[in-house]
């Protein structure tokens, strides 16, 4: 569906052709666009966003102003490139080649894979649970840029990211009795069939008993749902030390026994977001080829309500050995990371990131603007702000002092798994994490404010799989 375009042209075969054309303020257009004769339609656009269709030997023009030379950037690109697809899409185009002008301080490639990023986020679909037919397809089937200096290297970096967004995205649309851990399982271990530098091993019930994970089934054991904890391995660098991603997988959280207010429950489908994250960014890598080991965990389970549920008050001993009294079950997400990050020890990684839609009070803290993020490994600190600017998938680093720690003791166990007032709870929730990562590198991310859009129209964004392909790309160069 993409691809380069070294010199923009309307195709005269084609009907449904489409150049969409971007300018600056108080800047020539570039020669080949004075064949169209469009500098006084573009004088008509004063604000960036503006647009106008022009027609031109029966062939659409859609003008696009990108407003000052020194000011855009990939956030504008990207709501450019937006405004862009929807407009080609009510307009029925099947076809067309797109020339945006270069951002202020970006590389040809860096801006090439953002718009192809956006143009198929704009394209995707979720999936259709309707009885009847889908009443507004997509008409775009072929999109061309003209960047100068961009390489077909990006294209084929962003089309693999995007299959990754794409199944992110799709997997944690899906609703909790369709998306459960055993289809989680299944489909990672189908995707993994596919390719020879992938490998599974799914852990059952009965495999987390003998391993001594009390945290993990304690969340499971109120619902009839077998919980997975499901390994995936990428190969791609002899006996390096991997990357381990480690993703909650809650499919469907009630709260448990500490039940969630029935407004906006159903969207807990989406707790699943970080375990889907990771699986994206297994794909992105395996269809990229780095050259580089990755180890995704994948931490799976329900959390539902009944007679057999983990009360508020029970004490569960963890696999590392330590005790966790279970103040509240809606804390749940911390309790399946930390057997799982415990488990993450056999692999000797260079690093351990754990993505996972954690808690309410990083969507308070940033909104859905950026994935909060926790860390005491400076350098990795600086990786994951890195890999935010060169995929404009934005994070913000928070605190994870010593001082934060007292509000996880209890009286009765080695630590309670919820502080017991509303004060810092992103901060403490990773403060709890950070007992089971004391053996290697490690960074948290919160992403319940970033992994789906909320409402009427709620929808998974697939992120941070961009930011995760950022820093596993990195790490690739740095091989």
């Amino acid at each position: 569906m993409y691809g380069l375009s070294q010199t923009p042209f309307l195709d005269n075969s084609d009907k449904n052709t489409c150049l969409v054309l971007g300018f600056f303020d108080n800047t020539p257009l570039p020669a080949f666009a004075k064949t169209w004769n469009v500098e006084p339609l573009c004088e008509k656009l004063n604000t960036r966003g503006e647009s106008l269709w022009h027609f031109h030997n029966e062939h659409a023009i859609l003008l696009l102003h990108c407003g000052d030379k020194k000011a855009l950037s990939l956030t504008h690109v990207a709501k450019l490139c937006q405004a862009a697809y929807s407009a080609l899409n009510h307009q029925k185009i099947s076809a067309a080649t797109v020339c945006i002008p270069q951002a202020h301080h970006t590389t040809p490639n860096q801006q090439l894979e953002h718009m192809i990023l956006t143009f198929d986020a704009a394209a995707y679909k979720p999936p259709h649970l309707k009885s009847e037919p889908e009443k507004h397809p997509n008409t775009l089937e072929s999109v061309q840029f003209h960047l100068d200096g961009a390489t077909d290297e990006a294209i084929e970096a962003a089309i693999a990211t995007a299959a990754g967004i794409a199944w992110a995205r799709t997997l944690a649309n899906l609703p909790a009795n369709y998306c459960t851990p055993s289809h989680l399982a299944n489909e990672t271990v189908a995707f993994a069939n596919e390719h020879d530098t992938l490998s599974t091993r799914v852990l059952d019930r009965e495999d987390m008993e003998a391993l001594g994970m009390g945290a993990f089934l304690a969340i499971s054991q109120g619902s009839p749902e077998p919980p997975k904890l499901i390994e995936i391995q990428y190969t791609g660098a002899g006996d390096a030390a991997p990357i381990v991603l480690v993703g909650k997988g809650v499919t469907f959280d009630s709260g448990g026994i500490s039940l969630k207010p029935p407004a906006g429950m159903h969207e807990m489908k989406y707790d699943m977001g970080g375990a889907a994250s990771v699986l994206g960014a297994v794909k992105a890598c395996a269809l990229m080829k780095l050259p580089i080991n990755l180890v995704g965990l994948l931490a799976c389970t329900e959390n539902m309500p009944s007679g057999n549920a983990t009360k508020p008050g029970d004490v569960v001993t963890s696999m590392l050995g330590k005790t966790i009294e279970i103040t509240n079950t809606d804390a749940e997400g911390r309790m399946v990371l930390a057997d799982t990050l415990t488990y993450a020890e056999r692999f000797n990684p260079s690093f351990v990131l754990d993505i996972a839609t954690l808690t309410g009070a990083i969507l308070v803290a940033l909104g859905r603007w950026a994935s909060g993020f926790m860390t005491e490994d400076e350098e990795l600190a600086k990786t994951l702000q890195q890999a935010a600017i060169e995929s404009n998938d934005h994070v913000w680093r928070m605190p994870l002092d010593e001082s934060f720690q007292s509000a996880l003791e209890s009286p009765v166990a080695d630590m309670i798994n919820a502080s017991l007032d509303r004060e810092a709870g992103s901060v403490t929730a990773a403060c709890f994490l950070s007992h089971f990562t004391k053996k290697f590198r490690w960074a948290h991310l919160d992403i319940a404010g970033t992994a789906w859009n909320s409402g009427k129209k709620h929808d998974a964004t697939g992120r941070p799989v961009p930011l995760l392909m950022a820093v596993l790309r990195e790490a690739a160069r740095a091989r």
